[in-house]
C-alpha cells in the first residue's frame, strides 16, 4: 500500500534522513521505533504529506505522494487517518463534536447520519458513552482513544499511530494495544505506528523498522529480531544501557 524509495530530508545542512526504503504491505502493523532523535517524526510527517524530501518518493497504491497536485494529494490523504500523541482534541469541542468536525467539514451528510457514524466510532474504541464529555473531563486513556475515534471518521484505509502508549499507565498502555489489534481485525485496516515502547511493540508488530541516527538499521519480524547481527537492534529489544555501570 505505501511505498517509500530513497527517502532523504535535510533541515538546513544536517542531514536527518538518509536514503531511506521500504514498504508497508496491506493489512499489517508496522512499527517505526527507534531513539530519540531518530528520525521516526521526521518520517511520519513526510508518510502524510506534511513534508517534502529532499530527494525520494513516497507511493500510496503507486501514485507519487510528492508530485501530486494539491487536490490529488488531499483526496487521497482523506483515506489516511492519523492519532496524534497526545490526542488532538478541540478542547472547546465535546468528544462528539471533535469526531463530527471531519465529517461535517467533508460535507454531504445531514447531522442525523453525522451523530449515527459519530457514535459508531466512539463505541469502536469503547467511548459510546463519553460523547457529551469536554476534552478536558477526560482521562489521559480516554484521550487517546478519542484521538483514534477521530482518525478513524473518514473510514480511511491506513492509520498512523503516533506514541500511542506514552504517558499511559501499563494497564491502559495494554488497553490501547488491544483496541490496535481490534481496529485491524474489525475494519482491515493498515496501521503504522510510531513508539519506542517494548511491551507494546511486541504486543502489536507484525513487523519492526528501526531507525538510529536517520538510517534504517533493521526492518523484519520480531522473530527475525533475535538474529540480527546489528548491536544497537539487540540493545533496544534486551533493553541494554551504552555503559553498563558496577559498584565498587
Amino acid at each position: 500500500m505505501i511505498e517509500v524509495e530513497h527517502l532523504m530530508t535535510h533541515y538546513g545542512p544536517r542531514l536527518i534522513l538518509d536514503d531511506l526504503s521500504f514498504t508497508v504491505q496491506q493489512g499489517e502493523i508496522l512499527v517505526v521505533l527507534g531513539g530519540s532523535g531518530s528520525g521516526k517524526s521526521t518520517l511520519l510527517k513526510h508518510m502524510v504529506g506534511l513534508l517534502h524530501p529532499t530527494d525520494g518518493v513516497v507511493r500510496y497504491w503507486g501514485r507519487d505522494l510528492v508530485c501530486m497536485e494539491e487536490d490529488e494529494r488531499a483526496a487521497l490523504l482523506k483515506r489516511v487517518g492519523i492519532a496524534f500523541q497526545s490526542g488532538g482534541l478541540f478542547n472547546s469541542l465535546t468528544l462528539a463534536d471533535n469526531v463530527a468536525l471531519p465529517l461535517r467539514e467533508r460535507g454531504g451528510l445531514d447531522e442525523a447520519t453525522i451523530a449515527a457514524l459519530v457514535w459508531m466510532k466512539l463505541s469502536l474504541v469503547g467511548l459510546s458513552d463519553a460523547g457529551h464529555l469536554l476534552p478536558g473531563e477526560l482521562s489521559d486513556g480516554m484521550k487517546k482513544r478519542a484521538g483514534v475515534a477521530r482518525a478513524l471518521a473518514l473510514d480511511p484505509a491506513i492509520v498512523f499511530f503516533d506514541e500511542p502508549s506514552a504517558g499511559l499507565d501499563p494497564i491502559t498502555a495494554a488497553g490501547l494495544d488491544q483496541t490496535i489489534l481490534t481496529l485491524r481485525r474489525l475494519l482491515g485496516l493498515t496501521l503504522v505506528v510510531i513508539t519506542h515502547e517494548l511491551e507494546s511493540i511486541r504486543a502489536v508488530a507484525d513487523r519492526a523498522l528501526m531507525l538510529e541516527q536517520g538510517r534504517i538499521l533493521f526492518v523484519g519480524t520480531l522473530a527475525e529480531v533475535a538474529t540480527s547481527p546489528q548491536r544497537r537492534v539487540q540493545q533496544f529489544f534486551q533493553r541494554q544501557p551504552d555503559v553498563i555501570l558496577t559498584r565498587r
